[in-house]
């Protein structure tokens, strides 16, 4: 196998949007590659055709990952490597992959990641930011109590999560009937000609996708509800004075409790 390619399973990272959003390293890999198990021949055939690459294609989707194995296993056996490729960004990332994976694993050879494009990195990129922390759950479900559960378990986390067009205002709307002023980054077509990405409120968001056109691929963030943390902490720090605990004893448990940033309840405790 030519340019260093092992006999192994490569997950290569596609362009989101814009093709010309590749590594070097993954066009090698297409390249030399024995075979190309892709999400959609038809999606990853213009990206080969773009870069006039001929390796042979084979569909793999969610719907074809148990049945594929005995093939994609037997080529491995035969000496040959694999990538693997979604639709458009790092596959296993809300995209198939992950039972092909662990097959691999388990027979004992190697997977080998060939970084490059993610729209959540790409959201996380360009919007502002005073956490690093944040929580992926991939996409909401669907069902309206589920979401608010998984919104309320989470508040304290900046969420993110893809959603797409034609679910997004009834999403909004759901997360809106409990917090209406939390800010939310939305990113939209993302590396592509009428890429948008927008932070507002839930409620803004609302009103300004109602009123524009909205398509492509959505990656989102829900910031923490950092507003409604202080409310909480301030009555919190006030009952746990009246009982005569230090700041110190104050910090150690309110952030044990609600894995808040110590520094945040100490300056509190200061007020």
């Amino acid at each position: 196998m030519a340019n260093n390619i092992e006999n192994a399973l490569y997950v290569v990272a596609t362009p989101i949007g814009n093709l010309d959003d590749i590594t070097l390293r993954a066009l090698d890999t297409l390249k030399n590659v024995d075979i190309i198990a892709a999400e959609d021949t038809r999606n990853t055939s213009v990206l080969l055709e773009k870069y006039s690459i001929s390796t042979k294609l084979i569909s793999y989707h969610k719907y074809s990952e148990n049945s594929r194995l005995e093939l994609f296993l037997g080529y491995l056996n035969e000496g040959k490597s694999i990538a693997l490729v979604s639709d458009a960004g790092t596959p296993l990332i809300s995209d198939p992959g992950a039972v092909l994976v662990e097959a691999v694993k388990k027979a004992g050879y190697k997977v080998i990641p060939i970084v490059g494009a993610s729209a959540i990195l790409a959201l996380l990129s360009s919007i502002p930011r005073i956490d690093e922390d944040f929580k992926f759950i991939g996409f909401l479900p669907r069902v309206k109590n589920q979401i608010k559960e998984i919104i309320s378990k989470n508040k304290n986390e900046n969420l993110v999560f893809y959603e797409s067009p034609n679910r997004l205002i009834e999403t909004l709307e759901i997360i809106k009937e409990d917090y209406p002023n939390r800010k939310i980054a939305l990113g939209r077509e993302l590396t592509k000609k009428f890429e948008e990405i927008k932070v507002l409120s839930v409620s803004d968001m609302i009103e300004y996708y109602k009123n524009n056109i909205l398509k492509g691929e959505l990656a989102l963030m829900l910031y923490k509800d950092d507003e409604k943390d202080e409310i909480d902490l301030d009555e919190k720090i006030k009952k746990l004075k009246m009982l005569n605990y230090t700041n110190k004893d104050i910090v150690k448990i309110l952030s044990l409790l609600f894995d808040i940033n110590k520094n945040k309840i100490y300056d509190l405790c200061l007020k």
